[in-house]
């Protein structure tokens, strides 16, 4: 993990190395082509199906079927010196497996919001929001009454993070955020279970401390140092790679370990309504799938 956090990092680190600083023509001369004023809104909706029949197949197999489906939607704003940068990430999956009950295989909802006023060049000062949660429960499937134990679910946990720093923008498809006083606040709005491997039983949120927030409690705050990038790059003809990241340190307790989420998003385009796509975040989705861009 020590590792590519500090490749991630070094990913940042030569970006902002090879930041311009452009003169006041410059800028405006490139912004003028790159930047149109007003709204810009672009999404797409991903819906993904995978099914698996095994008959007569000597290796072995379970039938399974399994769907995803996804919104990846921006609308930014520019007017004059102003920008503001808004993302709505959303997707749900599930699986079923022969003789096995349904299980949830993706559940993400995040939100985004960027506002920058430029400072010099492709600099801005910034005021940046996150927030993230899920839709509905989630269980640790492998033990036994699991479905009495929810491990997670819609604001179990919620995190809001927000801060102002400074925004390095080129481009909607490239463009960093350092914000070095960000507040980090965890929610909690229900009990949920922790298997624990000693005792063998779920343990609730009201006696052991969960999500980092203390028994009983609904709520954690940290200030920390937040960076976050995109990168969204064409790798090939219909082949397209987009990077979200971001790293978090908390200073008020164990500044040393860096929260880092990571997605990549690989859309290969197969035509205006089909498409395959790889998301990579701790885990991994593929499938044949179709998609509707807007």
């Amino acid at each position: 993990m020590k590792k590519i956090v500090l490749a991630l990092t070094l990913v940042l680190g030569v970006t902002m190395a090879n930041a311009q600083v452009l003169s006041e023509d410059q800028f405006n001369q490139e912004r003028d082509t790159t930047r149109p004023e007003g709204w810009v809104r672009a999404g797409t909706i991903t819906f993904l199906i995978n099914q698996s029949a095994f008959s007569n197949w000597l290796a072995g197999g379970e039938n399974n079927v399994a769907g995803n489906i996804g919104l990846n939607y921006d609308f930014n704003y520019t007017r004059g010196d102003w920008t503001w940068d808004n993302k709505i990430i959303a997707s749900y999956g599930l699986t079923k497996i022969k003789d096995q009950n349904t299980r949830k295989t993706d559940d993400r909802l995040e939100l985004n919001s960027l506002v920058g006023k430029r400072a010099t060049g492709y600099w801005s000062y910034s005021f940046f929001a996150n927030f993230r949660t899920q839709f509905t429960d989630g269980y640790d499937y492998d033990k036994p009454d699991y479905k009495d134990n929810p491990t997670s679910g819609f604001f179990k946990p919620a995190y809001l993070t927000f801060g102002p720093g400074m925004l390095w923008k080129k481009s909607d498809n490239l463009k960093f955020n350092l914000a070095p006083v960000t507040s980090k606040m965890t929610f909690l709005s229900g009990e949920v279970f922790t298997y624990d491997k000693g005792t063998e039983t779920f343990v609730s949120s009201d006696d052991v401390e969960t999500f980092g927030i203390d028994p009983g409690d609904s709520m954690r705050y940290e200030l920390g140092f937040y960076a976050s990038g995109y990168y969204k790059f064409e790798l090939m003809p219909n082949v397209s790679a987009e990077n979200i990241l971001s790293l978090y340190s908390n200073y008020l307790e164990d500044a040393q370990n860096v929260d880092l989420d990571y997605t990549l998003n690989l859309v290969m385009k197969i035509n205006d309504y089909l498409s395959t796509n790889l998301t990579f975040q701790i885990r991994e989705v593929f499938g044949l799938g179709v998609n509707f861009g807007f």
